[in-house]
């Protein structure tokens, strides 16, 4: 490694061309290859107008990227001797499919079936510093040049080996599914040519990247690589694993949120210790940690714990105090100059709690000892996780070793290494290895929340302006927020490249929080409304919070929509054409342009059902909804058995997508179609209630995202063709754009502006909530009916 970072230091060959980049073929007995794209950076280094917004220059996807690409190198491809190329991914796959889109991606500059490419995920390594962190829907966007780079050099090296093996030049040899041939018939197999073509040192070679033109794999439609193994039980998550010693090991937790034990707080440790299954018991910050032969053994001993517990941080707190706290941090509006026709519309909308809960519930496996520990666990950011177990177990950090393992989900829970951390603090007290998971209940209760927040709209319109033309002459919005949680490394990365930032980013964001600046870096209204400005400000940090999915564009893009539809309503315009009259950016109209055409906009519909439309710009790309909303009563009050929530329903969704160059068309079809469902819930269902301190929401039976009878039946997701040669983000692009149009549609189904996201949380509670002390039900006894 010392060797490599030497020849970082080598100036590149000059006047590298578009496509042409410096990769590193690094020593060793068979062909490994790396990518250094850290010395062709180019930075956005432009002033910043008075006009534009700070993310149509230079936005949060850039900065990820800009952070982890002095560390590009270090991703490398391996040729091994029977013919597969081996890479390790240094990101997680948690469901988004990226695992599939990397193999498509290699199979494409190698010339190999996606069969012989093996990516696997990397385990936590620290010379990567940035490069190792998942989120922000950065992956594809930063690793698909490096690992591009990395496959081409890969290729050819091969063929120079090649070459010289038939006695003949590169140029004159073609490759098909890992084998190279010549114009005489000569054959040799990428496994056998690579001892020949590995190098003794390490050396920087120029690479020439396959034009788009010649893409053969890139581009098409293909099913997930894990999908049926997911489906039917075959693929493994952190709790198939068979770590030898490890047992299932489950935590009693604090009615109230992160309420914790007192000192001994267990009373009855004698009598837990003697029930069934049981094999260890230790009190641990969270909790009360037991270990048993079984998850059942667990939960019985859960239930039998009588514990003396402290207050948790928000103890007697229900929403509307902590709300009240929120608007009394909201900062103020200030109206700009404006001619004294000018009429105003003011919004203000309420945004409850929300649980970023996947389906896979929190679980790590943990095994501890005086000289080290190896952890297993589905993480975002390992490198941090290693950190910090390093940190609580007192060992140096390369004697903990973390293995990445693929999540069943995340939407921003798996940012954080809580259940790592718990999970080795759990094996340290016990002196044993531990299968940690948490209970479906504990997930709302105790888990990452989406934070509290208000927003507040204050925009001026001019009917008829100086031209004759209506003009909208300013638009200000406030979003006020319980604190958003960022110490799981996206705020390290603004500390750290803060620098190395163009000047004038540096200076936009000098002085703002974490928070504030992640809010500016993401946030982009791309429309022509006069004076536009959009602040955060954050308060009360009592609360267990993380960057859910799309972080803060969901609830800023519902009211920001839902206003456009006023100013539209104002003007007297139909809300599409107002949005295509004010939109500033093409790829935005096109896409609201395919919505319209294919979501046939307009259309005659009974009172009660109506349509509605947003749009969204972030992740180098944009998206458009039209969804349509049934709000009749023989819809809104249809009977769907006991403890589920009715309600409005969303019945068909239209979208479009401007993601750059797609790498994978089905799977940008099916982010899409999660992101609507994701949508749909922060709009119409899905919350978590505080009262006295406690979160009454307890697993997914009560916590209500979309269902299977609240599914639209149709949806359709249309991929606009754009020019761009780099693909952008899709795993969080149809979430804000999706709420904001169920809320639109909402609002002209009903003639009633919704103030309060979910609009269903003041309704009545529609379930029992589950008890507090024991803090689990009991364990089920008669097979999938009573799980949870």
């Amino acid at each position: 490694m010392t060797e490599l970072h030497d020849h970082q230091s080598a100036a590149p060959p000059a006047a590298l061309g578009r496509r042409s980049f410096i990769g590193y073929v690094l020593a060793g007995t068979t062909l490994v290859v790396g990518a250094d794209l850290a010395t062709g950076s180019n930075r956005a280094s432009a002033a910043i107008p008075s006009g534009p917004q700070l993310p149509e220059l230079y936005d949060l996807e850039d900065l990820q990227t800009d952070s982890a690409l002095p560390t590009s190198q270090l991703i490398t491809v391996t040729i091994n001797e029977d013919g597969t190329a081996s890479f390790e991914l240094p990101r997680t796959e948690v469901g988004q499919g990226i695992l599939t889109s990397t193999t498509m991606i290699l199979a494409e500059e190698l010339d190999l079936p996606m069969s012989k490419v093996k990516v696997t995920l990397a385990p936590a390594r620290p010379e990567l510093v940035f490069n190792q962190l998942t989120g922000g829907s950065n992956t594809t966007f930063s690793t698909y040049t490096p690992v591009r780079v990395a496959g081409a050099l890969a290729r050819q090296k091969l063929l120079e080996a090649a070459a010289i093996l038939f006695g003949t030049t590169a140029d004159r040899l073609t490759t098909t599914g890992g084998v190279i041939s010549d114009l005489a018939g000569n054959n040799v197999t990428y496994g056998d040519i690579a001892g020949d073509a590995a190098s003794q040192v390490v050396e920087a070679v120029e690479v020439v990247l396959r034009p788009p033109s010649d893409f053969r794999v890139i581009g098409t439609p293909k099913n997930r690589l894990d999908a049926r193994a997911a489906v039917t039980g075959k693929k493994d998550f952190t709790t198939d694993l068979d770590v030898p010693g490890a047992l299932p090991t489950m935590v009693c937790r604090a009615p109230e949120h992160q309420g914790t034990p007192k000192e001994n707080g267990l009373k009855n440790l004698a009598a837990i210790k003697k029930m069934p299954g049981v094999t260890h018991v230790a009190q641990i910050s969270s909790g009360i940690a037991v270990r048993a032969k079984t998850f059942g053994h667990c939960i019985d001993a859960i239930r039998e714990m009588q514990v003396d517990w402290n207050p948790g941080t928000a103890s007697g707190e229900s929403d509307e105090t902590v709300l009240a706290g929120i608007k009394r941090a909201e900062l103020p509006l200030v109206v700009p100059d404006v001619p004294v026709l000018a009429e105003s519309v003011e919004t203000e909308f309420e945004f409850m709690f929300r649980s970023s809960a996947a389906l896979e519930p929190y679980a790590a496996i943990a095994d501890v000892r005086e000289d080290g520990a190896e952890i297993w666990a589905g993480l975002k950011v390992p490198i941090l996780a290693q950190e910090n177990i390093a940190i609580m177990l007192g060992l140096p950090v390369n004697a903990v070793k973390v293995n990445v393992i693929t999540g069943g989900g995340s939407f921003g829970h798996k940012l954080f290494g809580d259940h790592a951390l718990e999970a080795a603090e759990i094996s340290k007290a016990m002196g044993v290895p531990v299968k940690l998971m948490w209970h479906r209940a504990d997930e709302p209760r105790q888990g990452r929340l989406h934070p509290m927040a208000t927003s507040r709209v204050r925009a001026t319109v001019l009917k008829g302006g100086l031209t004759g033309e209506d003009q909208v002459l300013s638009f200000e919005q406030r979003h006020t927020s319980v604190v958003t949680d960022f110490s799981h490394g996206l705020g390290e990365i603004l500390t750290a490249t803060a620098d190395e930032l163009p000047t004038e980013v540096g200076r936009y964001l000098g002085g703002l929080t974490f928070s504030q600046s992640i809010f500016t870096l993401t946030q982009e209204l791309p429309y022509d409304f006069g004076v536009v400005t959009q602040l955060l400000n954050e308060t009360d940090q009592r609360f267990r919070t993380g960057s859910m999915r799309n972080i803060y564009s969901p609830d800023v893009a519902v009211a920001a929509e839902l206003t456009i539809d006023q100013l539209a309503k104002k003007v007297g315009m139909d809300p599409l054409e107002f949005r295509l009259k004010f939109l500033k950016n093409d790829r935005v109209k096109a896409v609201l342009e395919k919505v319209r055409k294919e979501g046939n906009w307009g259309r005659s519909l009974p009172a009660g059902v109506a349509q509605g439309v947003a749009i969204h710009k972030e992740y180098k790309g944009a998206t458009a909804i039209l969804v349509e909303i049934d709000t009749r009563p023989s819809t809104v009050n249809r009977d769907l058995g006991p403890e589920t929530v009715t309600g409005p329903r969303v019945t068909k969704v239209v979208v479009a997508v401007d993601c750059g160059l797609v790498i994978n068309p089905r799977g940008v079809e099916a982010q899409m179609q999660g992101g609507v469902m994701d949508g749909i819930a922060l709009t119409l269902t899905s919350s978590c209630h505080l009262k006295n301190g406690r979160f009454l929401e307890a697993s997914w039976d009560n916590y209500f995202y979309t269902r299977q009878w609240n599914v639209p039946p149709e949806v359709e997701v249309h991929i606009v063709e754009t020019d761009s040669d780099t693909p952008g983000g899709v795993g969080e692009a149809a979430v804000g754009s999706t709420a904001a149009a169920v809320a639109c549609a909402y609002a002209r189904a009903t003639g009633t502006l919704p103030k309060r996201f979910p609009i269903n949380h003041d309704d009545p509670i529609a379930f029992k909530p589950k008890s507090f002390v024991p803090p689990v039900p009991p364990s089920p006894t008669n097979g999938l009916k009573l799980t949870y």
